[in-house]
């Protein structure tokens, strides 16, 4: 389901059993796998492609060039860079800090970053430009431009050239 009050910009293609809410914008070239929910006030760039099972939350801003494997998940207000690779199962988490009544803050991904299958970034930490991060890892620090970070927890292990 496709709102009406959704812009979509020329050639997107939008699976039929995918759900694109009101006041989403998606530009040219864009594709929407099944079963991908765009939440309300959602930005996608142009030629960005969602394979299937992901969720764009509300206000999310999403680069141009960029492409999420399935199951991946955004939280609201967060910022993805351009021309990032985003393999299946990325979490990028807003669960509420309980000491500081309940507030969830969410940061992002910078541009031209690769993310393995099965990252976690917890609340309020990014992950810059230029990146690389390893599957199955966990992001408890915030990661500086031109890294590479594997583990779980993730840690620093080169400089990405």
């Amino acid at each position: 389901m496709i709102s009406t009050k959704t812009k979509i910009g020329n050639n997107v293609e939008i699976h039929p059993l995918a759900l694109v809410e009101d006041g989403v914008e998606i530009g040219d070239n864009t594709k929407i796998g099944p079963f991908c929910i765009i939440r309300s006030g959602a930005q996608i760039g142009k030629n960005c492609s969602f394979t299937a099972y992901c969720e764009i939350r509300n206000n999310v801003v999403v680069g141009d060039g960029t492409s999420m494997g399935s199951r991946c998940t955004i939280s609201a207000d967060a910022t993805i860079g351009e021309n990032c690779v985003i393999k299946y199962s990325f979490v990028l988490t807003d669960t509420p800090d309980l000491k500081s009544n309940d507030k969830k803050v969410v940061k992002g991904v910078g541009d031209n970053t690769l993310i393995g299958a099965n990252v976690t970034l917890m609340p309020g930490k990014s992950i810059g430009s230029n990146c690389v991060i390893g599957a199955c890892s966990q992001i408890r620090k915030d990661v500086p431009d031109n890294e590479i970070w594997y583990g779980s927890p993730a840690t620093f292990l080169k400089k990405n050239k």
